[in-house]
């Protein structure tokens, strides 16, 4: 099968496609045809193996998985002999080991079955930005009708997922993004838009009940000006600039800081599974949320993709299609012919 595969850290010209052998599958498993992957700056980060604290776990001179990619929709090609929840044939998304290929190895507890309103790049969109977003709303912020809300980066995968998710739960959004993306906000729910390349809103003197912050471009004293006596900030920026700690200094900080007070912070590392996936298909399902569609690479350019993200340009969630409709014919030709 063909990869995108990696033996050192550094920029995207480390990723090449090469030819590999399919994963082999444990007993809780399930071989994915991988369909399409999602592209997560975590991706990015791990490909140029920061931040360096975190290189014990990725591998210290060389990542541990040379296969990159988690987020996966695809349809289920085998199953190991302890898997139950899927058949031969279900479609299905959520993260695998290595989707950055044609075939991939997903844990059952891992994956779901795929909305059916969603293509699979759409489904390969959701999974660790709408778990972040989910679980940072309402779980961790426990948002409820009538709270105010802000959502700074609403524009990006977790952004729109979030402001999505936030108004499902009855909230008012405030989403704050660059003049390109008031409209794209507007048009997934926000009630109110602040444009911060004319507005600063932690200096608007009006404060907020919940503030998920996806960006760190304003200090931690700055956002707690702008939130609520009781309030909850989560703070989600990678900051991957700051190639040692990334945003790891900037929690420890803001713990010492909420140590007083009434104001919360709620820093947390999400949690990917089967119910988180299954709470997001209802939402998707009942057409309260959709992922926000940036644009899709083939397999080959990958590596774009990871720039693409790396950078900050995207604007919702960037995929890979892998298993294009041409290569999908030449499948069931074969399978004709044998």
């Amino acid at each position: 099968m063909q990869a995108l595969v990696q033996k050192t850290y550094g920029s995207a010209e480390v990723m090449h496609i090469a030819e590999i052998v399919k994963p082999e599958i444990a007993d809780n498993e399930v071989l994915l045809r991988v369909r399409a992957a999602g592209v997560n700056p975590a991706d990015w980060a791990i490909m140029s193996g920061l931040p360096y604290v975190a290189r014990p776990v990725y591998g210290l001179r060389q990542p541990k998985i040379a296969i990159r990619g988690t987020d996966v929709a695809g349809v289920v090609e085998a199953i190991g002999s302890a898997v139950t929840r899927f058949s031969v044939g279900d479609e299905v998304f959520g993260s695998a080991k290595g989707s950055y290929a044609q075939f991939a190895a997903a844990a059952e507890d891992q994956i779901a079955r795929k909305p059916a309103s969603l293509t699979f790049e759409g489904a390969a969109a959701v999974p660790m930005a709408g778990l972040v977003a989910l679980q940072a709303v309402r779980d961790h912020g426990k948002v409820r009708a009538g709270q105010k809300v802000l959502i700074n980066g609403a524009s990006g995968g977790i952004g729109t997922f979030a402001v999505q998710i936030a108004k499902a739960l009855g909230a008012e959004v405030t989403a704050v993004v660059s003049t390109r993306n008031v409209e794209l906000v507007r048009a997934i729910g926000a009630d109110h838009v602040i444009d911060y390349t004319k507005e600063d809103f932690t200096r608007s003197g009006l404060q907020y009940d919940f503030i998920l912050d996806n960006v760190s471009n304003h200090s931690l004293s700055d956002l707690r000006r702008a939130l609520a006596p009781t309030g909850m900030l989560v703070p989600n920026g990678g900051r991957f600039d700051k190639k040692w700690m990334a945003s790891g200094g900037r929690i420890v900080q803001g713990k010492v800081m909420f140590r007083f007070g009434s104001q919360t912070l709620g820093n947390f590392l999400v949690k990917m599974g089967h119910e988180g996936l299954l709470a997001l298909t209802e939402l998707i399902d009942a057409g309260q949320v959709a992922p926000v569609l940036d644009r899709s690479f083939p397999l080959s350019e990958t590596a774009q993709a990871l720039d693409h993200v790396g950078a900050g340009h995207a604007r919702g969630k960037t995929t890979i299609a892998v298993d294009t409709a041409a290569e999908r014919r030449v499948v069931t030709l074969l399978r004709e012919v044998a």
